[in-house]
């Protein structure tokens, strides 16, 4: 008797761990672009899903060593991103900040990936 109990609990714990593996959905793609000039920096949120692009912070940060740190970097602004033809468009309006490296980040979502922008120098 006890024995079946054991394989009856088993069987049970082995089905759950099974069936929550097999109901995780993965994360959207995203990518997230940077341009500007004269400290005004804007830019794009894309996704082959379009809840991933709209309505997704970005903040901008000033570079401050040789990579991406963002426990390091200056944060120089953020915006949301909204929609604009077939992605979403985030823009800072004037950082002030003319001269440097700078690039966006994107935090993930319940339903998408993250993502760093490439740092670009002005």
């Amino acid at each position: 008797m006890k024995t079946r109990i054991l394989i009856a609990t088993a069987a049970v714990a082995i089905s759950g761990i099974a069936a929550s593996g097999a109901g995780a959905a993965e994360k959207a793609d995203t990518e997230v672009t940077i341009k500007g000039q004269n400290g005004d920096y804007y830019g794009y949120v894309k996704s082959p899903d379009s809840d991933c692009e709209s309505n997704r912070k970005v903040d901008v940060y000033k570079l401050v060593g040789q990579s991406p740190n963002r426990q390091v970097d200056q944060k120089i602004g953020s915006d949301i991103a909204q929609p604009n033809g077939p992605d979403g468009m985030w823009s800072i309006g004037n950082s002030g900040y003319k001269h440097g490296k700078f690039y966006a980040h994107a935090k993930k979502t319940a339903e998408c990936q993250g993502d760093l922008s490439p740092v670009i120098s002005r």
